[in-house]
Order: structure tokens, then sequence, then C-alpha cells
């Protein structure tokens, strides 16, 4: 039988990450005693006391137990916790020893969303991959530069440790897991129960792009201003180096720096982004559009677009346009 620990962490927990968790593994044990057959997981809340957490002013989760009593566990599942980022990390400093106390004795450890940040916290991140919510992707970067995020995935693995994107996303990554201790037709039959899609590998049709610009040096936001309100035009990084007298080499290095995109990544996400929300809420064809961000090669705006969105460009249109006619 394998152990889960559910972590109740401390400050505003996202509920449907300790409820999801819960809810999944236990209906599988249902699932296989209406079968005859014994169930499979053992899982627990686990708290720091036995103290009920409270969230959103309404919830009470009551932990089964706290990290003392649990000698052994097969898996620790770390929930979205949200609120000021240093603050969460500090509620729940006390966690962390033990977590990485688990892992040194063979527990796997996954995180759900933005809980990404308290199992970075521990410094077993340093030098892996992790995902986490889109909308964190800044934050996490400046407080864990040595953790290499990969923003536009759902799930990543490495030696015993998994992360997942944003928000629902997590279902993707129970059923990952799932299927990884039980069997793929356990997995499809918990997918077809809670109504996931299997297999989902990028959170990229999700992402909203929005330039970091939560830094100090005042040029190169004003280059990521220019960009902006001019992706329509030919921007080049000549261009921007001579209007805002900054060598090129130390353009491109403070840009990147400062936004974690290079100056041809940062253009193409604007004009992508100005794509989406003109697919999303207008009746305007591929050419068009493409026209509209400054585009004039076909092949080379659907490649952009389906990299940075993981769809092509009419996939995108039929996903997020309700009037959408034929191209």
């Amino acid at each position: 039988m394998k152990h889960i620990a559910i972590l109740v962490p401390k400050g505003a927990a996202a509920l449907s990450c300790i409820e999801g968790p819960f809810n999944m593994f236990t209906k599988i044990n249902e699932f296989l005693e209406s079968k005859g057959k014994p169930a499979l997981f053992d899982v627990k809340l686990v708290g720091l006391s036995k103290e009920p957490e409270i969230y959103d002013r309404l919830f009470r989760v009551y932990p089964d137990a706290t990290i003392d009593e649990i000698q052994k566990t097969d898996l620790i599942i770390i929930p979205a916790v949200n609120g000021d980022r240093e603050a969460v990390i500090e509620a729940n400093k006390e966690f962390f020893p033990w977590i990485v106390q688990k892992y040194e004795e063979g527990s796997e450890l996954a995180s759900l969303c933005v809980g990404a940040f308290l199992l970075a916290s521990t410094g077993l991140l340093k030098g892996k991959k992790c995902a986490t919510h889109w909308v964190a992707e800044n934050d996490f970067r400046r407080m864990f530069p040595d953790v290499d995020l990969v923003a536009d995935k759902i799930i990543t693995d490495e030696n015993g440790i998994y992360s997942s994107g944003g928000a629902n996303s997590y279902w993707n990554l129970l059923l990952y897991l799932l299927e990884k201790y039980t069997d793929r037709n356990m997995a499809i039959l918990a997918s077809k129960y809670f109504e996931i899609e299997m297999d989902r590998k990028s959170q990229s049709p999700f992402i909203m792009f929005n330039g970091q610009s939560e830094h100090q040096d005042e040029p190169i936001k004003k280059a990521q201003e220019f960009i902006e309100l001019n992706f329509q035009d030919k921007i080049t990084v000549d261009q921007l180096s001579s209007m805002f007298a900054i060598g090129r080499r130390s353009l491109e290095r403070r840009f990147k720096k400062a936004t974690s995109n290079t100056v041809s990544e940062y253009i193409q996400r604007v004009k992508i982004e100005a794509a989406k929300k003109s697919f999303e809420g207008s009746r305007k064809n591929i050419n068009e559009v493409m026209n509209d961000v400054g585009y004039s090669d076909t092949k080379a705006f659907r490649t952009t677009f389906k990299k940075i969105t993981g769809l092509s460009p009419v996939g995108y249109k039929n996903r997020y346009n309700k009037d959408m006619v034929r191209l």
C-alpha cells in the first residue's frame, strides 16, 4: 500500500489542491474495493499541529497527523499556498527539514501549482526542472534563480520530485502519478470519472504574456514600453541600441537579465500576445491578424505562434473565439 501525505500548510492554501488529491486517491480505493480488490492508498492530511487550518475564512481542514507522527511515507504532496510569497515561506518553514529528511529516506515529492515556492525553499530543486503557475513565473525566477523553471510545462519529473503547472493542471500530475503507481487503465478510469483530459503536456495555450517589469533597469523598461507600443512595426536590436544609447551587447545582456527574455524573444511574445487577443475577439482571418502584428511571412508567423502557444493560429481561434467563422 502506498502512503500519501498531503500537507495542510499555514496561510491561504488553495483548498482544491488539498481536497483534489485526497478525493482522487480515496476514490480509487473505492473503485478497487467495489471490485473486491484491496485498497492501494493510505491517504493522510499532515500538518505542523492537529489544530485545524482555516482557509478562505470558511473552511476548516483538520490534519490526521503531525509531521512528527509520520515515520514513513511514499509521497508528500505540497499544495498551492497563495498570498505574499515570503510570508508563506516563513509561515511554513517548519515543514522544510522534515520534507528534506523524508526525501533522503526515499519519499517522493510533488508540488501543485505555486506549491513550487515551498518545495523550492527546501533547496531540493537546485539544478532541477520545475513547473508552476505561469502567472508566478517572474516571482519564481527572481526568488529561485538556481532552479530550472520550465514555465510552459504542466508536469516535471526529476529523481522522484514532481511539479505541476498552474491551477487545475495539478489534476494532470495526479493522473501521471496514479498511472505510475498503478497502471494505464486505472489512470484512464480516473480521467473519465473526474472528466480530466489526459496527457496534456503544456500550459502554453493558457499563458498571458506580461513582460517582466519589476526590475530597476530604467532604460530597459523604456525599451520594453517602446516594443509594446510599436509591436506592429519592424523593431531591431540595433534600433533599440541607438535609441537608448546602449551598446548592442550591453543591451542584450541587460535585457535578458531584467526580463528573462532576449530582445528578439520579447518582441515575438508581444506580437503573438496581440495576435491571440485579436483571434479571441475579432472575426479577422489569419493573414489579417498576421499583418496587424507586423509579420509578412506566413510560415514564420505560424511557426512562432505555435512555438509560443502550443497551438496553430487556426487551432487557437477555434478554441477561444465563440463566433468562429470558417477560414
